[in-house]
């Protein structure tokens, strides 16, 4: 009688609606991956039978894998949200256990942890005291919110155009009050120790054919009696490099109570003297007062930059991929993550882009890979696959109630 073989059926048919149920269930479920219930048959051991006269008992499950095809990537407004584009998972430290996901709705807890929605903390690397990053073994990354220390100015670049045309003026008559005792004048913000700005005035004079001397004034107050240095131009207008020594070295004293005297170079390489008016085409320094943290930008090697509100940005961490040789081996767990297995294999951890690992997409999530309409397909055959079985049960039973009947 053939109970047994329609029963394994029906029981493999109920697996396989569960499994399809699952996939459904979870299509909107972010970073998911759809599995596919795997079937065998079934032979009974007999000694005395036959290869070609054996009947098989039925039909049993043999597994459940997941397929890791990639998912659609959809944008979001959260820039810590992040989706991988191609192979690697997110490393996880779930309550100290290692767990791996593709699920990257990731926020900040009050600690300063990327953490997901069950409290798992994303891992990677972070920088070290001089802002290198140290990705010898990955760590819970913690994006620090406090204020960066200001940065003092320690050089002035400035590239401008000195009118070739204008009159020569005496040195001695100088003064920074009377515009008619100088040519040209721009300006530009330093800072000392504290983040204190201070008002760098430079002044051009032309003493003499192709002669311009440099003074300044900090805050109002003139830098010294005598001019910061002297640019000697070429006829062609280029800065004559063997008789102008570039940069200049500039101190002026500050009573903000910060590191006095304020001390750094000032560069006008690359200034030319033309026959047209002043102009001031590059004036930068590298100093910049004290910031906090206004914002996030994640890159597709996985490098986290801080936007503070002083213009700088700094590196505050990046986030570390791995990789399986056997991801069928891994084990599926709650919350849309797996387990390593000794079936899958040792994770192969390191940076985004790097190796087999794909890049990082920020502001963005991975959608689940799940097909509704095939998944849906899916369940009409098994639904005629479930009621095929039945009808074998209930054909058998006929059967048996005809002998029954019969003795």
């Amino acid at each position: 009688m053939g109970f047994q073989q329609g029963l394994s059926g029906l029981n493999a048919a109920s697996k396989n609606l569960d499994v399809i149920g699952n996939n459904i269930a979870n299509s909107n479920t972010v970073g998911y991956k759809d599995a596919q219930a795997h079937f065998a048959d079934v032979f009974a051991n007999s000694l005395a039978a036959s290869g070609g006269s054996t009947v098989g008992i039925g039909v049993s499950v043999s597994g459940v894998d997941q397929s890791f095809s990639q998912g659609n990537v959809t944008s979001t407004s959260n820039p810590l949200d992040l989706a991988v584009n191609g192979d690697g998972f997110f490393r996880l430290n779930s309550n100290g256990s290692t767990v791996y996901g593709r699920n990257g709705q990731f926020k900040l807890d009050k600690d300063g942890y990327v953490v997901n929605d069950s409290g798992a903390k994303l891992t990677g690397y972070l920088p070290n005291s001089a802002g290198v990053l140290v990705t010898s073994s990955p760590v819970d990354l913690n994006l620090s919110s406090n204020d960066i220390p200001p940065a003092v100015t320690t050089e002035v670049n400035a590239v401008l155009n000195l009118d070739s045309r204008s009159s020569t003026l005496l040195p001695a008559s100088f003064n920074l009050t009377n515009s008619a005792t100088y040519t040209s004048s721009t300006s530009v913000n330093v800072y000392d120790s504290l983040g204190n700005s201070h008002v760098m005035s430079l002044y051009f004079l032309k003493s003499a054919a192709n002669t311009w001397q440099v003074f300044g004034a900090n805050d109002g107050t003139q830098i010294g009696a005598a001019p910061l240095g002297t640019i000697n131009f070429k006829t062609d207008g280029s800065i004559d490099t063997a008789t102008t020594t570039l940069p200049f070295n500039v101190s002026t004293a500050v009573t903000t109570g910060a590191t006095t005297p304020l001390a750094f170079t000032l560069d006008f390489t690359g200034s030319t003297q033309f026959g047209s008016s002043f102009g001031v085409n590059q004036l930068t320094q590298d100093g910049a007062t004290s910031g906090h943290l206004s914002g996030f930008s994640i890159s597709a090697d996985g490098v986290i930059k801080g936007r503070y509100s002083n213009g700088l940005t700094t590196t505050l961490g990046q986030v570390a991929l791995a990789n399986f040789t056997n991801k069928q081996g891994l084990q599926p767990l709650s919350d849309n993550v797996w387990a390593e297995t000794s079936a899958s294999g040792q994770p192969l951890v390191g940076p985004p882009t790097s190796g087999s690992l794909g890049a990082i997409q920020s502001g963005a999530v991975e959608e689940s890979n799940v097909d509704v309409t095939s998944e849906l397909v899916n369940m009409i055959a098994a639904q005629r696959n479930f009621q095929a079985n039945a009808q074998t049960i209930k054909t058998q039973d006929s059967i048996f109630q005809t002998l029954i009947n019969g003795l």
